[in-house]
């Protein structure tokens, strides 16, 4: 749930509110801003107080995001894309009917009557995207989970602003589809620590020692995915 909070300074701070079955706040600097994680029952009151405290370190975090922001994906010809680490370049032609999608390496290629039409342009390419990302993470998912000797769960994509991922008590995990843009290995990492939470629903040792188990490097992936957001939610 989004929220406005006006500092003592009289700026106005921004950020997601997300309650969870937790003891703790956890403040986070996202690519797209603040996400606090807070217990269901601490009062709103005692939050915006935290707020404050922390407030030259949410400021210092949120001017180094602004800087490091990439721009957002101008949805014209020739425009470079990411598929799976990799760099694609957006093809636009005018045709008088709209074609499907065709994907060759590098490239990929989309055909309609308006190619000035940056809201068709990027449903059509979004469109693309979430379906190769289905397709993609479920495969994924299969052979990990087989390799974690854990139930094949149901996958579904998520548009989440500042999560990768997610695995709730029905044994079902959501990814974004904006993952599709990153190297295969941050894929497969964000993917075990989902399945991971099959095992142990929380972020204990015991939780981190199942992660390991499936991705042992688990420690860089988080890092190297910290760099790669700002790209990924380019688009």
């Amino acid at each position: 749930m989004s929220h406005t909070l006006t500092l003592p300074s009289g700026e106005r701070l921004d950020y997601q509110l997300e309650r969870r079955q937790r003891r703790t706040v956890g403040l986070k600097i996202t690519a797209t801003g603040l996400v606090i994680h807070a217990p269901k029952r601490i009062a709103q009151s005692y939050l915006e107080s935290l707020i404050v405290q922390k407030s030259d370190w949410i400021r210092k975090k949120l001017a180094a995001l602004t800087e490091n922001k990439l721009p957002a994906v101008q949805w014209e010809d020739n425009e470079q894309l990411l598929l799976l680490g990799s760099a694609i370049n957006l093809s636009i032609r005018l045709e008088i009917r709209s074609k499907a999608i065709v994907y060759e390496p590098g490239l990929l290629l989309l055909a309609l009557p308006d190619p000035n039409d940056t809201a068709s342009i990027s449903r059509k390419v979004i469109q693309w995207y979430k379906k190769q990302a289905m397709t993609d993470f479920s495969r994924r998912l299969e052979i990990l989970s087989a390799k974690l000797g854990v139930p094949l769960p149901k996958l579904f994509l998520s548009n989440a602003k500042s999560r990768w991922g997610s695995c709730n008590s029905k044994k079902e995990i959501r990814l974004n589809w904006r993952l599709l843009q990153a190297p295969p290995h941050i894929i497969n990492y964000v993917i075990c620590h989902e399945l991971a939470h099959l095992k142990e629903m929380n972020h204990s040792a015991k939780f981190w020692a199942v992660v390991a188990g499936i991705y042992p490097d688990y420690k860089t992936a988080e890092k190297q995915l910290k760099t790669w957001s700002p790209k990924l939610h380019s688009m």
